[in-house]
């Protein structure tokens, strides 16, 4: 029959050659290593850059088994959630990470003979003190260069009713010499800078009595109210500067040294004697001021090398025993 005769159908399965070694799962692996160890990379400049020396230093620490703490607080041991800030778990994303270390304070500089003080609180304490003795040295010199001043005025004939028209007194500048116009004894000539021959002898006596004093020296040059009435081009403003500036050279004729004299200048009518009464001839003045000093660095210095004010020798305190003779 014809069925008998067809051939018999086989089927055969073929297995192909294993050549998709490639595409396999392996560089899976390897790709996610590289990925990984890329992400770690970039995380570190990340870090590097946007921490400081302080906390680079403190996530070092925190890595390091060296820097583990015994304290019990977080979860015990390295990477397990313990804060280099301080003890306690992590609270806020935003805490520093750092180290806190406290450096020792800085010795005082030390004088051979001399034992530094036990601290800088004992220190400070010895440069006020020297400062105040110093200050009030200064205000001994003061007093003294008035007294000096006032005699030599009373010893002047010719000066000695002028003795109203002088007037000292202290500032917080330091020490003012004012030498001051009164109705009808003008110290300069009408509306200019000329200096009277009184108000030259008196700015000589000035010289003589603050010549041994070492404080440098102001000068300013003042107006009443009243409108200058000479030139168009010239004011009270230029009045006061130039009655200032032949004060100094009086001053300056009479043998003072010219480096102390530091500043001249001219103040109109603005910084009146007499505020109520601003077209008073008293607001016409110069004001000759012997400006404090500053004893900082002459305090330290003595109080370093154990001196009182004076540049004696001291022992622990500057007090002085004034029944010591």
């Amino acid at each position: 029959m014809a069925g008998d005769d067809a051939r018999p159908i086989i089927i055969k399965k073929k297995k192909k050659a294993g050549h998709g070694g490639h595409h396999g799962g392996a560089w899976k692996v390897a790709y996610a290593d590289f990925v990984t160890a890329m992400m770690a990379f970039f995380l570190l400049l990340w870090l590097l850059n946007a921490t400081t020396e302080e906390q680079r230093n403190g996530i070092a620490d925190y890595f390091s088994p060296t820097s583990v703490t015994d304290s019990s607080s977080g979860g015990g041991g390295m990477l397990q959630g313990q804060t280099m800030a301080k003890e306690g778990a992590l609270t806020s994303d935003r805490a520093p990470v750092g180290v806190n270390l406290r450096l020792p304070a800085a010795e005082p500089p030390r004088t051979p003979g001399r034992t530094p003080p036990e601290d800088t609180g004992e220190a400070d304490t010895r440069i006020e003190q020297m400062k105040q003795a110093l200050s009030e040295q200064e205000q001994a010199r003061f007093e003294a260069a008035e007294t000096k001043l006032k005699q030599a005025i009373e010893a002047t004939p010719e000066l000695a009713e002028l003795k109203d028209n002088l007037i000292v007194d202290r500032t917080p500048e330091g020490m003012r010499i004012q030498i001051v116009d009164a109705k009808g004894e003008s110290m300069f000539e009408l509306g200019n800078a000329t200096p009277k021959q009184r108000t030259r002898k008196l700015l000589g006596l000035v010289a003589s009595a603050v010549a041994d004093l070492p404080n440098e020296i102001s000068i300013k040059g003042h107006t009443d109210a009243t409108p200058y009435s000479g030139k168009s081009d010239y004011d009270n403003w230029e009045l006061s500067s130039d009655r200032a500036n032949a004060s100094r050279r009086v001053l300056l004729d009479s043998g003072l040294s010219e480096p102390r004299v530091t500043r001249v200048v001219g103040r109109a009518d603005q910084e009146p004697l007499l505020p109520d009464a601003p077209d008073s001839p008293r607001n016409r003045r110069v004001s000759i001021i012997l400006l404090n000093q500053d004893h900082t660095a002459e305090a330290v210095r003595r109080a370093q090398a154990g001196e009182d004010a004076d540049g004696l020798r001291m022992g622990p305190s500057i007090t002085r025993d004034e029944d010591a003779g």
